[in-house]
């Protein structure tokens, strides 16, 4: 395949720059599944991409996640408000009584302009009010406010994408490690028949007088203790199958009995190349979720600079205003309504270096988000390379017990044969069982641990989310 070319550096603020001037909308879709019981009942066969595709749809973590990616675009709109005018509408009634001493002076106060004059006591007044509002300019912080919620939105994003990143390679880990189990418990029902096999074949012997009663009680208790690798591997295929019904978010943390995980696969000449580090390398730093999620806080912080520094320009806005009043009646009529319009502008001149100091912090801010990002980058590039590393070790570690377990498969079965003909000793026949069956072990262990492998170097490009279609395709094989 071809991977994306290795950034020349700046590509994060390059992206963010894209996203904040062509208003980029993140569509969430949640609740659109088909519940897992349903998809379930579907499946004859349990393969990991289902098993990864109804985690994603089912975790409850993931949901958590959803919303708090809903709570930034709603701030988003929330800051896009700011470029609107506002209208606000008002209202009061007030019943107004003056006290003994007030009223005496008020009426003579009235009386010294005109001897027949009178007030009303107690008075009600009404008041009803319109007012509206649109900010012409504050220095650019609509601007700045309104790109460090988009950048929250999209670092929302990026974050709810890193917990399915890491979802999956929990789910690949444990569906692998039921696997194992499964590849166990067949191993081990392997050994079994085989003892049960030796074991009728010594009791016709016995019978036939050629063969001794210490041969019979010696497959007897091989059998025995296949038989107890047998419970164990169930067990542990079975708490395998609880656990990646955790993760695949089921309510009853159960596995329907009747539906099988896939058969683990053979090794293609594909799975046993390695890949190079340099596009691995870039295909990361392009689309690990943390590495976006870091980039946005970044500019977030930028943004922060704006927002701080707007404190330096002044405030300008257009306000205007319906006024109505009217004594003991409710029932307003034009001529009880005035009206006003204006702009208004406010600048501050001094706040005691508040402003300067907002701007420091802001911009400590991006410098601490900028180091963390450095940060975050060294990290990502020594999981991709320590993930490489750990695939080159497994493939070579598989092709070893591919050649030893055919080496003992070949001797299990000479050893057997000579047995069989007197040439070989009961204590020799046991060993060679026993090395095939510990070959056999290693050898399902080396397939599954070059699976892992690749699910957790495909993890630490962030490769895996193409398997639910939250990023590129990303086929590294």
């Amino acid at each position: 395949m071809r991977y994306a070319k290795r950034s020349k550096g700046g590509w994060c603020f390059a992206l963010a720059w894209l996203a904040l001037n062509s208003g980029w909308a993140v569509a969430v879709e949640v609740g659109s599944a088909a519940p897992a019981g349903e998809v379930l009942a579907r499946l004859e066969v349990l393969d990991l991409a289902a098993a990864k595709r109804i985690a994603v749809d089912g975790s409850p973590s993931l949901a958590a996640a959803v919303e708090r990616l809903r709570q930034a675009e709603e701030r988003v709109r929330q800051a896009r408000a700011a470029y609107w005018p506002f209208l606000d509408m008002g209202g009061s009634a007030v019943r107004s009584e003056l006290s003994n001493n007030a009223a005496r002076s008020q009426l003579a106060a009235g009386r010294n302009f005109s001897p027949n004059a009178a007030f009303a006591d107690p008075e009600t007044f009404y008041r009803a009010e319109l007012t509206a509002g649109w900010t012409l300019f504050n220095g650019f912080q609509r601007w700045f406010e309104n790109a460090r919620a988009r950048f929250g939105e999209m670092q929302s994003r990026s974050a709810l994408d890193e917990a399915r990143r890491l979802l999956l390679v929990s789910v690949a880990g444990s569906y692998y490690a039921a696997q194992l189990a499964r590849e166990g418990l067949i191993i081990a029902r392997a050994d079994e028949a085989f003892n049960l096999r030796q074991t009728e074949e010594a009791r016709a012997r016995r019978r036939a007088g050629s063969g001794s009663l210490s041969d019979v009680l010696n497959f007897e208790v091989q059998v025995n203790a296949a038989r107890s690798a047998i419970n164990d591997a169930e067990r542990q295929y079975a708490l395998a199958r609880i656990g990646l019904a955790v993760l695949m978010g089921l309510p009853e943390a159960v596995i329907p009995e009747r539906l099988e995980l896939a058969a683990l696969q053979t090794e293609t000449a594909s799975d046993l190349a390695l890949p190079e580090a340099g596009p691995l390398v870039g295909f990361a730093e392009t689309h690990r979720p943390d590495l976006m999620e870091g980039a946005y806080r970044l500019s977030q912080a930028a943004a922060g600079i704006g927002v701080a520094r707007s404190d330096f320009f002044p405030d300008l806005s257009l306000q205007a205003a319906l006024d109505g009043l009217r004594e003991n009646s409710g029932r307003f009529e034009s001529d009880d309504f005035g009206n006003s319009i204006g702009v208004y502008m406010t600048y501050n001149l001094f706040a005691g270096g508040a402003t300067r100091a907002r701007v420091a912090e802001a911009r400590a801010g991006e410098r601490e988000a900028e180091r963390n990002l450095a940060a975050l980058r060294i990290s990502v590039v020594s999981e991709v390379r320590e993930a490489l590393a750990n695939l080159q070790a497994s493939q070579r570690e598989l092709r070893l017990q591919q050649q030893n377990a055919a080496l003992v498969q070949q001797n299990r079965d000479l050893v057997e044969k000579e047995y069989a003909a007197g040439q070989a000793s009961l204590v020799r026949l046991n060993e060679a069982q026993r090395n095939l069956t510990q070959a056999s072990s290693r050898l399902a262990l080396a397939r599954v641990a070059l699976r892992q492998s690749w699910e957790r170097l495909e993890a630490a490009t962030g490769g895996n989310l193409a398997d639910v279609g939250a990023a590129p395709a990303a086929d590294m094989r």
